[in-house]
């Protein structure tokens, strides 16, 4: 068993949910030399999150990133935390909602994904930086 550690250094990006899974194995090239083992991916903001969505049809990220832009709106009559604007304390309940982190199998050298996942960087910041995730890869060589 060997482990590798990374930061994978994203975006920034736009508000919203974004497909990440092509983005993120290009900066993983030890990724192809584990036959089985896992990625834990944990990112290391709290005003985004990480999961796991369809890959193929946009309309299912617009729609995930509109309900969870109805369910906890960036209003600041409903929030104390209001420092760094309306869309502060919304990004970070958003954040804990969603959540930081994943734990992906890894199967031949590739993440064992379903046929229809793909990894989601969902952003709720209106102007976001860049996001840095990190990547453990505990595995075995191919």
């Amino acid at each position: 068993m060997s482990i590798i550690q990374r930061i994978v250094v994203l975006g920034p990006f736009p508000r919203g949910v974004h497909c990440i899974t092509k983005t993120i194995t290009e900066q993983l090239p030890e990724l192809h030399h584990v036959g089985y083992g896992i990625a834990h991916l944990f990112l290391q903001h709290t005003s985004a999150a990480l999961t796991l969505g369809e890959n193929t049809d946009p309309d299912v990220r617009a729609d995930l990133g509109e309900h969870l832009e109805r369910l906890v709106p960036d209003d600041l009559r409903l929030y104390r935390h209001s420092i760094e604007g309306a869309d502060d304390a919304s990004s970070h309940i958003k954040s804990v909602l969603v959540g930081v982190s994943l734990s992906i199998p890894i199967r031949n050298g590739a993440l064992a994904l379903g046929r229809w996942q793909g990894i989601y960087l969902c952003e709720f910041r209106e102007r976001a930086g860049k996001r840095s995730i990190v990547v453990t890869i505990l595995g075995d060589s191919q």
